[in-house]
């Protein structure tokens, strides 16, 4: 199973958005274990991300919110956070 690294700017901004709904925290912190035990899962919606994302990927977590990662030697690194508008 892979590890998990939340980078500081994921921490930061989910930090402030739980903050702002409280009601998220359940949501990332589900998607954040679903991403550890698969991050391929079908209920996340993965999805791989071109452009000047390339190689990295993109799971829901509402419709609207997004989580952008990517995966190193068996490491899940989450590097951000946001809407669709503000990951892309």
């Amino acid at each position: 199973m892979p590890k998990i690294k939340a980078e500081k700017s994921f921490s930061h901004k989910s930090f402030k958005l739980i903050k702002n709904n409280p009601d998220l925290q359940e949501k990332i912190l589900k998607a954040t274990k679903l991403l550890r035990q698969n991050p391929f899962d079908q209920s996340l919606k993965t999805h791989a991300l071109s452009g000047q994302l390339k190689g990295k990927y993109a799971c829901f977590l509402t419709n609207d919110m997004r989580i952008i990662f990517k995966i190193d030697d068996n490491v899940i690194h989450i590097l951000d956070i946001g809407t669709h508008d503000e990951v892309y």
